[in-house]
């Protein structure tokens, strides 16, 4: 009975939200919907026109850098110290990837639970890593981007800092429970 209650509610709280949130601002707060709407999309629409540049900098990077071979050599010679503690080296790219790009790492994911399985170890492991990190460069590029920040002085190793702390604690969690 209450598991269907659920199922039912969790339907309807999105499309209940999409017309309480405007009804609630026309009706309690006078707010001119449609309009405000309008003017939005039309500040979204300059912002992704100025972000342009950003994005497309930061694909051709990426796209060099894995096309390069620097990410198979990179993984090579950080695979002896990821060995002594266990850390799987099918999952040190997806690791060093996730900051720069979150398609780049789903292709990776898709590997290797192609061929070590989802329920694997290394394929946890990795699903975790995809959910506990972000992609940081692409975020800076969009966020940074969108406001014209040229100088990001400590975000960037603020973001990878995080993005680590991330990787190491999905490793320890896994540990722990797989």
């Amino acid at each position: 009975m209450f598991k269907d209650w659920l199922n039912t509610a969790s339907q309807w709280v999105v499309p209940l939200l999409l017309v309480s949130i405007p009804l609630y601002a026309f009706a309690a707060r006078r707010i001119k919907v449609y309009e405000s709407f309008v003017e939005g999309a039309k500040e979204g629409f300059w912002i992704g026109v100025r972000i342009i540049p950003y994005l497309v900098a930061i694909l051709v990077a990426i796209g060099m850098f894995r096309a390069s071979g620097a990410m198979d050599y990179l993984v090579a010679a950080l695979r002896p110290l990821t060995g002594l503690v266990g850390f799987p080296p099918e999952a040190l790219p997806v690791a060093m990837l996730r900051p720069l790009s979150g398609s780049g790492t789903l292709g990776l994911i898709s590997d290797i639970f192609r061929t070590l399985g989802p329920d694997s170890f290394t394929g946890r492991l990795v699903s975790v890593i995809e959910g506990s990190t972000e992609t940081t460069f692409y975020v800076l590029a969009v966020y940074f981007g969108s406001v014209a920040v040229r100088r990001t002085r400590h975000a960037l190793p603020a973001s990878l800092l995080g993005d680590l702390a991330g990787v190491i604690a999905a490793f320890i969690v896994c540990r722990l429970l797989f």
